[in-house]
């Protein structure tokens, strides 16, 4: 079916005679074919975004709907993969068109001429059902690339053999007692349409980030969501570049939307350089990155999500645990802004469309713990993390108190510790987490009985010290009783030492849990001891030079494997603080 364009307005189009073309159909826009999706239908006309730069189009040009909603490619080629919001594949284009992006490129998704070695699972005369395994693709050294039976179908293996396919070839044929269906590597799915799962589940394991002031304060559970607002300089990108190095997602998925190119570039220079700690691999062997930079066409950035959250339900659906990165939905939300003001939509908050609290719901809802499809009773998650990017940091506009009203996580982040160097910027006192309660069976089971009440006296101190910050700032510290000068004390040592951490730091970039609990416990140890010994009238300021508070705030840059060293320093803290009391100190 053809229409021809009667209004461009940017990458908006108005198409007429389109009347049997329905609602989210791609289309090919103009003579160079260039891609676009109907968002709107009117009698005959169809309201279109363009994914790509319209400039010298004119009235009159075909329209040609292609009949099938924006689809993903979901086969073995992914991971390791760049793409555009739209799944068209950066690294090859440039490759073949150069460094800029022309308009009307013609490049298919996936590459379909690569040959992968496929491993069966199951035998001829098996009976399987939709989101069996049929057989294994080793995609990376790290990733074993599941083909799985399509959705909605099932049937008896007739035909399935080891060899060399591209994603185009037939690996299996099944019988459904009717006819013979013939199986290839490559899935196809609508990027707006949540793939299907047997049953969800409530989340009761941490995403385990190696970052402090997350894992210890405000976790995230494994098929959780979490908001990182903040304004700009505040340090969103390096905290969500910092959990797609370091967490312990088996598959990160990392969408960049109208962020800067230069970050971007940092990701591409970063993850081949780093090793993932579990494996010793490079990190861009788990790795799937969708970048739809800031000079993008705009309206390729509504669709960056749905592609991002699709490909990361996709291996979901293997039984991996998947992380996905938004950054940001800020941008996201504009782009939505400036599609639903060309199509002459009613505003509403500050000229946001009147649907954005439910389009956002509709990406953070697709994450999630789930039972997956299939026989072998597999459990896979999806854990959504999205920056947002306030004016002015102003967390009442609309798309910060929309996100918020969805996530269970949220990450504050301040520009008044960004600007006192404390990163991550995360603002203990505003941040929260509502899966902190159901995770602690998880953390005395893995790490230690004591990790809640230590988590607990960490923020009671800190609480403590954002009070006595007044009277300090009226009448200064002296005025403190020394049991109020031990707390500030206290506190700072949690901030220094152990809140704020070095993303640049070989070392103190990741932190294991046990490593956080002795460190955590080395902190409250000195505590107690020296209000034990300011209640016995020691000196105050001897307790507070000794050297082995020193060595406290050094345990930061001590690696996993000297754990016996938090052992010395506690010892030697006994002795010197036994030693300023003349007597024996017990806690």
């Amino acid at each position: 079916m053809e229409g021809r364009i009667v209004k461009v307005a940017g990458p908006l189009i108005v198409a007429e005679g389109m009347a049997e073309a329905r609602l989210y159909d791609v289309v090919h826009v103009g003579k160079e074919k260039l891609v676009g999706e109907i968002l709107e239908l009117r009698g005959d006309r169809a309201g279109i975004q363009v994914y790509e730069e319209t400039a010298g189009l004119g009235v009159g040009e075909p329209v040609v709907s292609l009949g099938y909603p924006l689809s993903v490619e979901l086969a073995p080629g992914l991971i390791e993969g760049i793409f555009d919001g739209i799944q068209r594949p950066l690294d090859r284009m440039a490759a073949l068109y150069g460094a800029r992006i022309g308009r009307g490129m013609e490049i298919s998704n996936l590459d379909h001429t690569k040959l992968w070695h496929f491993v069966p699972q199951v035998k001829v005369g098996d009976k399987v059902a939709e989101g069996d395994v049929l057989g294994i693709v080793a995609e990376t050294t790290i990733v074993k690339h599941k083909i799985m039976v399509p959705f909605g179908m099932s049937g008896t293996v007739q035909q399935i053999e080891e060899g060399d396919f591209n994603i185009d070839q037939t690996v299996c044929v099944l019988s459904d007692g009717e006819r013979k269906h013939s199986l290839s590597m490559l899935q196809r799915w609508p990027v707006r349409r949540a793939r299907p799962y047997r049953s969800k589940l409530m989340p009761n394991e941490p995403l385990i980030t190696g970052q402090r002031v997350i894992d210890t304060l405000f976790p995230i559970a494994k098929g959780g969501v979490a908001a990182v607002p903040g304004p700009f300089g505040s340090g969103k990108t390096v905290v969500q570049h910092q959990i797609s190095k370091w967490a312990d997602a088996e598959i990160i998925v990392y969408v960049g939307c109208g962020e800067r190119g230069n970050e971007m570039t940092d990701v591409l220079k970063e993850f081949p350089e780093l090793l993932d700690p579990n494996t010793g691999e490079p990190l861009m062997k788990r790795t799937v990155l969708i970048a739809n930079t800031s000079d993008m066409p705009v309206a390729a950035r509504e669709a960056s999500i749905y592609t991002g959250i699709t490909i990361a339900e996709y291996f979901r659906d293997m039984g991996y645990h998947v992380a996905i990165m938004a950054d940001s939905t800020s941008r996201w939300a504009e782009a939505l802004r400036e599609m639903s003001g060309r199509l002459e939509e009613m505003p509403g908050d500050e000229g946001y469309p009147a649907y954005l609290s439910a389009r956002l719901a509709e990406f953070y809802e697709r994450a999630g713990i789930v039972k997956v499809l299939g026989s072998a009773d597999q459990v896979g998650s999806v854990t959504a993390i999205g920056a947002v990017s306030p004016p002015g940091g102003d967390l009442s506009e609309p798309v910060a108190q929309a996100t918020l009203r969805i996530v269970k996580v949220f990450w504050g982040l301040s520009a008044a510790l960004a600007y006192r160097r404390h990163f991550p910027a995360i603002d203990w006192l505003i941040s929260y987490s509502l899966y902190a309660d159901r995770l602690d069976p998880w953390y005395d089971k893995h790490v230690s009985g004591e990790f809640k009440s230590l988590r607990a006296f960490m923020m009671a101190v800190l609480g403590d010290e954002a009070r006595l910050d007044e009277i300090v700032r009226l009448v200064g510290m002296d005025a403190l009783s020394d049991r109020d000068r031990i707390t500030m004390e206290t506190a700072k040592m949690i901030r220094e030492d152990y809140l704020h951490q070095n993303s640049f730091h070989e070392v103190d970039t990741y932190t294991g849990l046990q490593k956080q609990y002795r460190m955590l416990r080395l902190i409250k140890r000195y505590h107690d001891l020296c209000m034990v010994a300011v209640s016995e009238y020691a000196d105050l300021t001897k307790l507070l030079s000794i050297p082995s508070k020193e060595r406290i705030g050094r345990a930061k840059y001590l690696l996993e494997s000297q754990m016996d060293s938090f052992d010395d320093i506690d010892k030697q803290m006994m002795v010197e603080i036994n030693a300023i009391m003349g007597g024996e100190a017990h806690v």
